[in-house]
């Protein structure tokens, strides 16, 4: 019988993370672990920034649940028709993928972007988090608006919480989703309690008083001096495409390939409708109440531990937790892909160590908004890219993988698509002078899906010789 492994190195070393391989049916996982991930995920330290942006943009009250509502749905949509169907029929990584359709030398690159901009993002949970434990400990954090640290011991607790998230990371998916299951249940009651509690101080003591309060203190439709004006459309854009880099841009193909069935991309609804609609909500009337007190500029833990005191700010902590975790595992996937004979592991290690350098700054976090309007920019056309591959090339007698099946370091018909897609949602951005990147995800998703199928349809029909390339064939699904 095989030794069992004895060090802590050897467990990691096997831990099989199926980077570059389907996922095989013993390890895919029920319904249960994506609704506990996904609502740990986007049920996160975030939301009390995010909540406070729509308060400070000037949002109506109106604007803000109409917005929720509909942007919600169609994040719910995009994970459930689009994102899943993709990783169950593949069961793959997007970044294996995509290195199939478009050569090493081309995914290098969008490998590079992602895993720093994943390192972004997570570095922002850390802040979050650490906001929060700094509070605990009587040591003052940035608030929502600085971009410098305030002090060496806020940059330790910085640097503690980032180890214990790297941690967890680094043990994988399954570690991962076990984390996400136990804090997720109690972390929406804390934000509903939270709000709900605040509204007293507002002077709301009904439901029927609710929305006239609302519409006169908290979404009032009067942005705060040096900020733009948000409407319904920023509300709605903004709630359905923050996370496009994860369902149009296919990034979560890492999470939903362990998937059984696509449809398991609706768990998705539990962390848009109790997270980026409830707790959104929540936090907004939370900053409301910190703006009644005086405070301009509150930290994500001044505000939750105003509303929920201890148990607030532990909700802050744990919630950065649940987010940075599969955050940092997407990048530690991304890097990996990058170097197949590294294991896997020691990337996750170093991933969540610059998440954590870059934590230090609290720019990351007073600027988060800008680098997801980013994210999802650069994002959106590669996803568009896969599907086509995967979904409508088969159709058209068209060759999947092409990259793969010429042995090609760089498919020039992906790389044309994706700098069109990028130029044209620029221009838009730029003619249509919007106030941030999310508006212009989808029409790069669709620029980039139109252009990927032209240029390969000109490639593999006229620009190769046919009796050189394998007969086409599908992705089959494991």
């Amino acid at each position: 019988m095989a030794n069992s492994p004895t060090s802590l190195t050897e467990k990691l070393a096997e831990i099989d993370e199926y980077e570059r391989e389907p996922v095989p049916r013993k390890a895919v996982k029920g319904f249960k672990s994506f609704v506990g991930m996904v609502a740990g995920e986007h049920i996160a330290g975030t939301e009390f920034i995010i909540g406070p942006l729509f308060v400070l943009h000037g949002v109506g009250i109106y604007d803000i649940f109409l917005g929720l509502l509909f942007g919600n749905l169609l994040a719910t949509l995009s994970w459930t028709l689009i994102c899943a169907p993709a990783a169950v029929k593949t069961r793959l990584t997007i970044f294996y993928q995509l290195e199939k359709i478009s050569g090493l030398g081309l995914v290098t690159i969008y490998n590079v972007v992602n895993g720093i901009l994943f390192c972004v993002t997570a570095s922002a949970m850390i802040g979050v988090s650490a906001s929060a434990v700094g509070l605990l400990v009587n040591v003052p954090g940035p608030g929502l608006t600085d971009l410098y640290p305030t002090s060496f011991l806020w940059i330790l607790i910085i640097v503690a919480i980032g180890m214990v998230i790297t941690i967890v990371a680094t043990f994988g998916f399954d570690r991962v989703s076990k984390f996400a299951n136990i804090f997720a249940p109690w972390m929406p009651l804390i934000f509903l309690a939270s709000g709900i509690a605040m509204l007293p101080s507002l002077g709301v003591d009904s439901v029927e008083s609710f929305w006239e309060i609302g519409k006169s203190k908290i979404w009032t439709g009067v942005p705060a001096e040096g900020q733009t004006k948000y409407s319904f459309w920023h509300v709605l854009i903004f709630a359905w495409l923050c996370n496009s880099s994860m369902h149009l841009g296919l990034a979560d193909m890492s999470i939903y390939r362990y998937a059984k069935k696509s449809y398991y991309g609706l768990a998705s609804a539990f962390g848009m409708f109790i997270g980026h609609f409830m707790a959104w909500i929540a936090s907004g009337i939370l900053c409301a109440v910190a703006f009644q007190a005086g405070n301009t500029n509150p930290s994500p833990g001044e505000i939750a531990f105003m509303g929920a005191g201890l148990a607030g700010a532990i909700c802050v902590v744990v919630a950065g937790w649940t987010t940075a975790n599969p955050t940092i595992y997407r990048a530690g996937l991304a890097v990996q892909a990058l170097l197949p004979k590294f294991p896997r592991w020691k990337i996750t290690m170093i991933v969540g160590i610059t998440a954590t350098i870059l934590a230090c700054s609290p720019a990351i976090i007073s600027k988060l908004d800008q680098f997801l309007g980013l994210y999802a920019l650069l994002a959106s056309p590669v996803g568009a890219v896969v599907i086509i591959d995967i979904f409508v090339f088969p159709k058209l007698g068209l060759h999947c993988n092409f990259a793969s099946l010429r042995k090609i370091n760089i498919n020039i018909s992906v790389l044309l698509a994706w700098i069109v897609a990028l130029a044209g949602s620029y221009s838009i951005y730029v003619y249509t002078e919007a106030d941030f990147y999310f508006f212009v995800a989808v029409p790069g998703w669709i620029i980039g899906g139109l252009s990927y199928l032209f240029f390969a349809y000109l490639q593999q029909k006229y620009l190769t010789k046919k009796e050189t390339i394998a007969p086409a064939s599908s992705v089959k699904s494991i």
